[in-house]
């Protein structure tokens, strides 16, 4: 049996070393357009176990781990930017709130399966758009739910308060994950 990553995240293939360091990353571009539909829960957990079942074919004897990060304010999904001023939108709308980040993940080995999602909530500073515009200019947001990574808060404290796991709020929820794991094994 082999560990199976299905996602392109260089914050879940970090994440997942701390899982197994033997493991492969196999990827399918799925739509995920369709899934904002659904509850924030849901579509988390809609897009988590269809970027799964893109891979199983090519690995059916194997562990397939895939996951989906997503950031909501006032029910609203927040997904990764489109370009640069949307991003810069989607920071000032959470600077001074508190927001929840949802994780959803799949978990995969021959006939079990899990799917489920670990919940965050995250409050923000207040901050206004100097530092927006330098934090933009000095990391890459253009991949992440929400704009931000929260483990960039040590140089730019847009953070104030993580409630839950931050493993989550970077996007793999590793002792969630490790747990389901060990069901679907057994």
């Amino acid at each position: 049996m082999k560990y199976i990553l299905a996602s392109k995240s260089p914050r879940r293939k970090q994440l997942m070393k701390f899982i197994s360091s033997d493991f492969e990353i196999a990827t399918e571009d799925i739509d995920e357009s369709s899934s904002y539909a659904l509850s924030p829960i849901e579509a988390v957990k809609d897009i988590a176990r269809r970027k799964g079942e893109a891979v199983d074919p090519f690995y059916p004897n194997d562990l397939i781990i895939s996951a989906d990060t997503i950031v909501v304010l006032n029910n609203e999904i927040i997904g990764k930017p489109k370009d640069i001023e949307d991003a810069k939108n989607m920071l000032r709308k959470l600077s001074g709130r508190t927001h929840y980040v949802y994780t959803g993940f799949r978990i995969k080995y021959l006939d079990k399966e899990i799917v489920d999602y670990v919940e965050s909530q995250v409050q923000f500073n207040n901050y206004d758009d100097t530092v927006i515009d330098s934090y933009i200019s000095t990391h890459t947001v253009l991949d992440k739910a929400g704009a931000y990574g929260i483990q960039d808060n040590g140089g730019f404290p847009l953070v104030f308060k993580v409630t839950g796991s931050i493993d989550n709020v970077i996007g793999f929820p590793v002792k969630e994950i490790k747990e389901a794991i060990k069901k679907v094994i057994n």
